[in-house]
């Protein structure tokens, strides 16, 4: 009889009556070369700690197991637990813990050890799960990200075509696409290709600790009315008037007339630091 720890994705989604949540984006990675792409992405030293958010069925977790020195894998559906000790059952090394990440700290979950995430996040959370990890007092080192493709170009998007979510990352580390991967890699197929991004974290950020509060204000302020000018849309946004905006966005080298996502982190930067 065949273990659970050897079976395909459809095989353990049989035997335990499962079907996949449309609700909870549960769109499981079957193609092993891809899942051996992501672990090879993460370049996990064999002594390294990982975090993974949305273990699923454990297919990337079990190749987690083998690089890793450790592996805490944390799940939201509570039918899936189950399943996964029963195929990760030989990898001791393996912590399978059930709930929310966006309810944890990672710094207890991982124990204050320096550490990696690698996950496939589902798009609806993409975001969420990102700046939960991005605020943690603990930050991973490393993040290897499997998304929806056209959020992972968002993510590592240059000047000009900066988005919120980009520069909330972008002060944090640096964003690469690593490869795409199509729709029918997964069980079951998703709607759309998907992508898997890299983020190469800082030592420091580029915005101190104390002013990070000030900075994600004033970038969602920018972006608050995409179609108005920076000026305008951070006059309405900030409660200020226009003129006095417009003064201060000259006064650092900025046409009040541009738009939010044309500003690169340095002019953002340049624009917080007159302002304090």
């Amino acid at each position: 009889m065949t273990h659970p720890s050897e079976m395909t994705v459809q095989q353990l989604l049989r035997k335990y009556n499962l079907t996949p949540s449309k609700g909870l984006g549960q769109n499981f990675l079957t193609d092993e070369d891809v899942l051996a792409r992501i672990v090879a992405a993460a370049a996990i030293p064999p002594d390294g700690a990982v975090l993974e958010i949305g273990p699923g069925l454990g297919s990337l977790t079990r190749c987690l197991a083998a690089a890793a020195g450790e592996v805490c894998a944390v799940e939201l559906d509570r039918k899936l637990i189950q399943p996964l000790k029963e195929v990760l059952a030989d990898a001791d090394h393996v912590r399978i813990v059930q709930g929310d990440i966006l309810d944890f700290d990672p710094e207890v979950l991982m124990g204050g050890r320096t550490y990696q995430v690698v996950a496939n996040i589902p798009y609806y959370i993409t975001s969420a799960v990102i700046r939960h990890l991005l605020n943690a007092a603990n930050k991973p080192s490393s993040m290897v990200l499997t998304i929806q493709k056209e959020v992972a170009e968002r993510l590592c998007a240059k000047p000009g075509n900066l988005s919120l979510l980009a520069l909330s990352v972008q002060i944090f580390g640096t964003p690469e696409l690593v490869f795409t991967i199509p729709a029918e890699a997964f069980t079951p197929q998703p709607k759309v290709d998907s992508a898997v991004v890299r983020i190469e974290l800082f030592a420091e950020p580029k915005v101190a600790d104390a002013q990070q509060d000030d900075f994600f204000k004033l970038i969602k302020a920018g972006f608050g009315q995409k179609r108005k000018t920076l000026r305008n849309a951070l006059a309405a946004n900030l409660k200020e008037p226009a003129v006095q905006v417009g003064q201060q966005l000259r006064q650092v080298e900025i046409d009040p007339m541009r738009r939010a996502e044309t500003l690169s982190i340095e002019e953002w930067l340049r624009l917080l630091e007159h302002r304090s």
